[in-house]
């Protein structure tokens, strides 16, 4: 019986006590007969309490009326779901859901329904909803972030089950982990290149705009560089001017033509040495020449390889058209005025120690 139910029955049961009441009094009613009135108003007021209840469907006819007890709420169930492809804010790249879901049903009366089935598809929607929104180069997060917004029981869209989920991973494939790893290497790689594309660019346009635009901008340049080498700066004048109108593709001012090229240096003339018929000190070419032989080889005059070596070079100069001093080489080492071809009737080094030399 519901609280209106009671209100209505009180205020029916104390318009008939007042009815009864009043016409008592008026019919001067016996002493007795009141309080067999009272029992008689209390027992319908308890029978139609409890007719009405029974009309309800909450207590039989039979059950004393008790005071009404909080229902508990019926046990939480859970199922696992593993590696639900979820689709992330980049296409073609989807996370890997699993997670287990806990529900308690909120329609107990009817049976026509899977509560397991619909807290499921309540899961999946928020999760799907959470994870389109997250990028896939940051799976960690966002599995920590999604473990928070399905910690909460939440009623799905029929509100038959309130639902949530505990232990949820969410994660990327291996091959889509690899590919997302490449393309951050080629990303990286591209900044580098795309700041030293710039930079030099930037330093070219230096160059040319402001320091080579001219040469007096150019030898300013160099000078501040360069603070204390001004003579030094001077001397490249010329180079800098070259240098600042091949930056500008056009020609040498005139002001700066003469200092291009520097002056090349006078040829030295070509010493001829004299020839001197005698050496300092009175001492004859050809004994000069004999001594320093001897000297560098090791040898005597009177040695037999000596006077075979003598001959020969007497033969060699006299070869040459200088038969006078060739005469003279060899009466240095003894041989007579006009000597034979050969000091032995033989050519020397057939059989010394210079036959190799020939």
């Amino acid at each position: 019986m519901s609280s209106g139910h009671r209100t209505l029955t009180v205020f029916v049961t104390v318009i008939c006590l007042l009815v009864l009441t009043i016409a008592g009094l008026a019919a001067d009613w016996p002493r007795w007969f009141w309080p067999a009135l009272g029992a008689v108003a209390l027992t319908g007021t308890v029978a139609a309490a409890r007719a009405g209840a029974y009309r309800g469907g909450r207590i039989p006819p039979e059950t004393t009326l008790e005071p009404d007890l909080p229902i508990p709420p019926p046990p939480r169930q859970e199922h696992r779901v593993t590696n639900v492809p979820l689709p992330s804010a980049m296409p073609d790249y989807d996370f890997l859901f699993s997670a287990t879901v806990r529900w308690i049903p909120e329609d107990c009366e009817s049976p026509h329904f899977d509560p397991c089935g619909l807290a499921v598809h309540a899961v999946l929607l928020r999760a799907r909803e959470f994870a389109a929104r997250q990028s896939p180069r940051s799976p960690a997060m966002a599995q920590h972030q999604l473990n928070g917004v399905l910690s909460v029981m939440e009623p799905d869209a029929s509100g038959r089950v309130l639902a949530m989920a505990k232990d949820v991973g969410l994660a990327l494939s291996d091959s889509d982990r690899e590919r997302l790893r490449k393309l951050s290497n080629v990303r990286k790689d591209e900044d580098v290149w795309e700041h030293e594309r710039n930079y030099e660019r930037n330093k070219r346009m230096y160059l040319s705009d402001d320091v080579l635009k001219d040469p007096g901008s150019a030898v300013v340049w160099w000078l501040a560089r360069n603070d204390e080498q001004v003579e030094g700066t001077v001397e490249r004048i010329g180079l800098l001017a070259r240098l600042s109108a091949a930056a500008n593709n056009s020609e040498v001012a005139p002001p700066f033509r003469d200092l291009l090229y520097a002056p090349e240096p006078e040829p030295e003339p070509e010493y001829e040495p004299e020839y001197e018929p005698e050496p300092e000190g009175g001492v004859p070419p050809e004994e000069y020449v004999a001594e320093q032989l001897m000297s560098w080889l090791g040898f005597d005059s009177d040695d037999p390889e000596m006077v075979h070596l003598a001959a020969r070079m007497a033969e060699d100069v006299r070869a040459t058209g200088r038969k006078d001093e060739a005469e003279k080489f060899l009466r240095f080492f003894g041989f007579p005025e006009d000597p034979p071809p050969y000091a032995d009737g033989q050519p020397p080094g057939e059989d010394g120690p210079f036959a190799d030399a020939g």
